[in-house]
């Protein structure tokens, strides 16, 4: 695909994500009193105590953050995180006028837990998609990209999940009436944000995951004939010499999917002079295709 289509497909791919996202806060999250996670729910907050629109506290906090990006993080990254934040805010608009009353989720207060678990899960699926597709849902999330880019050993969804606590500890103030302190909305925060950064992270890992064999042996040739012939895969031979012995081996280097892990293991057992490890492949790319 060329490189101008994949931007646009991008585009408007993080665009329907901003749509199902602005759904879900109002479906399942404003009208259950807690704050979901980020700066947006920093929104949902002000919204509550004051009725100013998020539509309008997500403009305003994220042109600005999407402005940050363009110069210090990545150009494409913040186009694209501007288009979530601006289609985001103009959909929760239209959604909080349009008549969708009957479809929202009001617990009042009782079993909120089953709106958090719903809105959790669903943005956590918003917020990979989105990484994937290089732009983010606005907010802690751009903080967050700029520390990892700043520190590159840093997990991103790990210090998400801790700017997102200064959020929770903020919410017990919002949502706790006066004479007495109310842990229950910071609670259901914390849930959200650990169901929401559980399920970006394992859509950003990717559901191809697979093993990858290193294997040193004397019977590359064996041990690849088997594997094609039994497994259907092929494998990559390098010549190496052991520093011990100072002998001439062979390494091979093949990626097999999840469900062939002990037949692949079967395979290495029958030949002896042979040493493997094995290390799991989050995603994989392409596909080499036996030629019969």
């Amino acid at each position: 695909m060329p490189i101008r289509n994949k931007s646009v497909s991008s585009c408007i791919t993080v665009a329907a994500m901003a749509v199902l996202l602005a759904l879900v806060y109002h479906i399942f999250i404003v009208q259950n009193h807690f704050a979901p996670a980020g700066l947006n729910g920093i929104a949902t907050m002000v919204q509550y105590k004051t009725g100013f629109s998020i539509s309008y506290m997500s403009l305003i906090i994220n042109v600005p953050l999407s402005i940050f990006a363009y110069f210090f993080i990545e150009k494409r990254f913040a186009v694209r995180t501007l288009v979530f934040s601006v289609v985001y805010s103009f959909s929760y608009l239209f959604l909080q006028h349009c008549g969708l009353e009957f479809l929202q989720y009001n617990a009042q207060g009782h079993d909120t837990i089953y709106p958090v678990i719903i809105s959790g899960a669903i943005a956590g699926f918003v917020y990979g998609i989105c990484m994937k597709n290089n732009a983010c849902t606005g907010g802690t999330d751009v903080l967050s990209r700029y520390i990892n880019k700043v520190k590159p050993e840093t997990n991103f969804f790990m210090v998400t999940f801790v700017l997102n606590a200064f959020v929770a500890v903020a919410s017990l103030f919002v949502y706790s009436e006066s004479g007495y302190a109310d842990y229950k909305p910071v609670a259901l925060c914390i849930t959200y944000c650990f169901i929401s950064n559980f399920t970006g992270n394992y859509i950003i890992k990717g559901t191809k995951t697979a093993y990858k064999f290193t294997i040193v042996t004397t019977h590359a040739n064996e041990i690849a004939a088997a594997v094609a012939r039994e497994l259907g895969h092929s494998a990559t031979k390098l010549d190496a010499v052991g520093t011990y012995t100072n002998t001439e081996k062979s390494v091979l280097l093949c990626v097999v999917n999840r469900h062939q892990l002990v037949d692949f293991r079967d395979i290495i057992d029958q030949y002896d002079d042979t040493f493997a490890f094995y290390e799991l492949v989050n995603e994989t790319y392409g596909n080499f295709k036996l030629i019969k």
